[in-house]
């Protein structure tokens, strides 16, 4: 009798057995074992010479049943073993490409394989399971009936079916009531997503008729999870690229298996990364001043770099809108935006007022030859009456500013140069031409950081401008365009010695205007007279060490560390003596005279555990003991010994001047003063769910509180709740157009709270509503609600908006979003308040 081969031996010192072989039989037939095991016979031929089964596994010392495998060799041919047995053949002769068999029982007759009993075939990248298996290894096709599993390939399909028939080679193939999914690779129990769009599809008869496509006869698709899914497009038809689109014809579009609508076309996204052509879902929402509104989009993918969305909705009561979307990435650093919204309006009221208009926005920057960056920022917008009257948004309702930019820039070692285009508008009212607008075409800039002035302690820097500027508002028009040409030089010593940090400097302003205006009351009246502007300014900053002390806060298991960081700063600017003859265009405008020392201090509370959370023997997530700063005060004011900025102040208006702006960022000169409020700054940071922001603006002099903005937020698991404060005095007139109409006090109040997230499981709600506590005015109030399940959610909004005259609106609007599909209602995500 032949021994077992070790596995350093060559298979064939077994390729016969001795005569006394039926005793064996004999003596082994009446033996009972729970597990029945066969090998593939040896007498395969020429295939053992390219790769030899695999025998070596065999464990002798295991009971054994011997059976007879029947073969074309003139004596039948007997294996023990006591494993399920393994064979390898080959796919294609001529690529070596092996296959892997394992079954329970195994017969070959020429080349064909008869399999039973627990098969698993293993090719390329795929895995073929079930209970019996037919192989022809001549033409690679497998016949499987009962329990057929087809597992792998580059999109990881896993399909189930009762049977079926597919060719290894060509890799296509015919199965019958199947379920399959993308996407998602099975071991055992455990499902892992391989793919962010993976989806599920259940068919009559599928056929399989390409590596990555199939044709699906009767049958359903969906992202949820089977055998009761939430949602299915059901249909006799589907047409699927695993890496592009499940293309779906005459489809039903079921809920629970109850049909709600016919589609006679649809395109299911299969792969992630795959984009195509084709109709949006559509969109339905209800508002009390636009009446019904549906609309539709249509998404262009025009190549791999670009894609545009053509969309239009009708509004029963008012017309219809257009929207336009166009997105490009024509190289790694560069980008193209560009947005079109315009209504078409019948008009509303008796008579009927138009408020239709559009707003187009482009955005596009990139780098040039030479690392030369250029940005383009560009928004038109017809009318401020058409934002109020459509804007989807509250706070962009309320936005009366449109800004554009343009400009290529170019970094010589922080020297920056510029060729600079911008246009300012600001909307005074809805009334037509009221707006104040402020151009600069074009403008020529130098702007460096500080360097080192040679082997000097001295550092210098200096900014430059060439610029053409105008201006246009209803009641003052300039030139089309003013020269303008300024320069301002600077110059520092910054010095330590023993933790005091002082830094002296010295600078020069020369500015050149080709038009002035007069000092008359108002904006005045321009006048084409040139003006030089010249003034030299100077500044003294003195940091002294700061001061700290640490405590232990045993009652909060913390170390707290307490600094102090005080600031002076002198500065003085003397020179200018045209101050109220300049137009105004921006910040380079409003220098003015002043004789100042600001001080200020700044308090950190540094926090730390008393335990090392690394050393503990308890359970930490994190393993943290570096002191974090939780609370910054700083509080600063300014004494002024020229009360009167050089002449600059108009008493019983509102001054806005590069000392004010600089300092508090409101406007709070509208007399003589000595001494500016004191401005408050506090930030909190106490823990990872609680976030604090304050600034207070308090007028010693009047004995008033200025401005208070105050932001919070909070944040404890599924739970959020945030709000804001903002109170404002606004001296003098706000309107150039209407000076005594605008109003002097603001106090209006922001809160949002809720519960939930836009991927969380089940039930999410929040509301946010704003609040003038001025004139007890109710701006704006939404309320959200949401449910989602494994594949699905459905969200409903109610939202109000009060815009005075031009808008009292109530909206109600819904999305039901479909897994890898999109939303069908009119809620967008970036508008949701959770």
């Amino acid at each position: 009798m032949c021994r077992v081969p070790r596995a350093a031996e060559p298979q064939d010192v077994c390729n016969h057995f001795a005569p006394d072989a039926p005793d064996v039989l004999t003596s082994n037939v009446h033996m009972n074992y729970r597990n029945t095991t066969f090998i593939t016979a040896l007498t395969l031929g020429h295939l053992f010479l390219v790769l030899p089964l695999l025998t070596s596994q065999l464990l002798p010392s295991l009971p054994m049943e011997v059976t007879t495998i029947h073969s074309t060799a003139p004596a039948p041919v007997i294996y023990q073993q006591a494993t399920p047995p393994v064979a390898q053949t080959l796919l294609d002769q001529k690529l070596g490409e092996p296959v892997t068999i394992t079954a329970d029982s195994q017969e070959k007759h020429g080349d064909v394989y008869t399999l039973k009993g627990k098969v698993v075939i293993e090719f390329r990248d795929l895995t073929f399971r079930a209970d019996d298996i037919t192989y022809n290894r001549e033409s690679g096709e497998i016949k499987a009936n009962g329990n057929l599993v087809l597992d792998g390939g580059p999109n990881d399909e896993h399909l189930e079916a009762t049977h079926g028939i597919f060719n290894a080679r060509t890799r296509t193939g015919v199965f019958y009531d199947v379920i399959g999914t993308t996407g998602a690779r099975f071991t055992g129990r455990k499902v892992t997503f391989t793919s962010t769009q993976p989806f599920t599809f259940t068919g009559k008869i599928v056929e399989k008729v390409g590596n990555k496509r199939y044709i699906v006869h009767n049958g359903s698709v969906t992202s949820c999870a089977l055998p009761t899914p939430k949602w299915t497009f059901n249909s006799a038809l589907m047409d699927m690229d695993l890496e592009g689109d499940a293309v779906i014809h005459n489809a039903s579009f079921r809920l629970y298996n109850t049909p709600v609508f016919y589609l006679p076309y649809v395109r299911h996204p299969t792969d992630a990364l795959g984009r195509s052509s084709g109709f949006l879902l559509p969109i339905i929402g209800q508002s009390s001043t636009k009446g019904t509104i549906i609309g539709d989009s249509f998404y262009w993918a025009i190549n791999r770099s670009m894609d545009a969305t053509l969309g239009a909705q009708y509004f029963s009561d008012r017309g219809w809108a257009q929207t336009a979307d166009f997105r490009a990435r024509p190289g790694q650093t560069s980008n193209i935006n560009f947005r079109y919204f315009g209504v078409v309006d019948r008009g509303v009221g008796r008579p009927r007022v138009d408020q239709g208009g559009q707003d187009i926005r482009l955005n596009m920057d990139g780098y040039f030859p030479h690392d030369v960056r250029g940005v383009v920022d560009i928004e038109y917008l017809s009318t401020y009456l058409f934002r109020q009257a459509f804007a989807e948004s509250y706070s962009e309702a309320v936005n009366s500013e449109v800004k554009s930019t343009a400009f290529l820039s170019k970094n010589l070692n922080g020297t920056f140069l510029n060729i600079l285009g911008t246009r300012y508008q600001n909307y005074q009212s809805t009334a037509p031409g009221d707006l104040i607008t402020i151009a600069k075409i074009p403008s020529l800039s130098i702007l460096t950081v500080d360097h080192r002035l040679g082997n000097t302690p001295l550092y210098w820097s200096v900014i430059g401008a060439a610029e053409g500027v105008t201006r246009r508002e209803p009641s003052f028009k300039s030139h089309d365009i003013i020269g303008r040409f300024d320069l301002e030089p600077h110059l520092s010593l910054p010095l330590l010695l023993r933790g005091w940090t002082l830094r002296p400097g010295i600078g020069m302003h020369e500015t050149y205007y080709s038009q002035q205006k007069t000092s008359g009351p108002g904006e005045g009246t321009p006048v084409s007279n040139a003006l030089n502007r010249r003034a030299i300014e100077a500044s003294f900053e003195l940091r002294p060490p700061t001061i700290g002390r640490t405590y232990e806060l045993p009652g909060i298991g913390r170390k707290m560390k307490h600094t102090l960081e005080p600031r002076f700063i002198y500065h003085t600017v003397n020179g200018v003596s045209s101050f109220n003859h300049i137009i105004r265009f921006d910040s380079t405008d409003i220098l003015s005279n002043t004789n100042e020392l600001e001080y200020a201090l700044i308090q950190r509370f540094y926090f730390k555990p008393l335990r090392d959370p690394c050393k503990s023997k308890l359970p930490t997530d994190v393993c943290d003991n570096s002191p974090h700063e939780s609370i910054t005060w700083e509080i600063s004011q300014r004494y002024y010994f020229d009360p009167t900025f050089g002449g600059a102040l108009v008493n019983g208006k509102r001054n806005v001047l590069t000392t004010t702006v600089d300092f508090a960022g409101i406007a709070f000169l509208t007399d003589p003063r000595r001494f500016s409020p004191i401005q408050n700054k506090l930030r909190v940071r106490a823990t990872g769910h609680v976030d604090l922001d304050w600034e207070l603006n308090y007028d010693t002099v009047k004995g008033q509180i200025n401005s208070s903005n105050v932001f919070a937020q909070f944040k404890l698991g599924d739970f959020f709740a945030g709000g804001g404060h903002t109170f404002f005095r606004v001296p003098g007139e706000i309107f150039v157009s209407n000076p005594i109409a605008g109003p002097t006090l603001f106090d209006q109040f922001r809160m949002m709270a809720g519960y939930g997230g836009p991927n969380k499981r089940g039930y999410s709600a929040a509301a946010s509503v704003g609040f003038d506590t001025n004139v007890s005015f109710l701006q704006f109030m939404s309320v959200q609600q949401s449910y989602n399940w494994d594949c699905c959610g459905l969200s409903m909004e109610y939202r109000k908006y009060e815009l005075g005259a031009v808008r009292n609106e109530n909206q109600f609007r819904f999305a039901f979003t479909l897994a890898n599909i999109g939303s069908f209602g009119n809620i967008k995500r970036q508008e949701k308040l959770y």
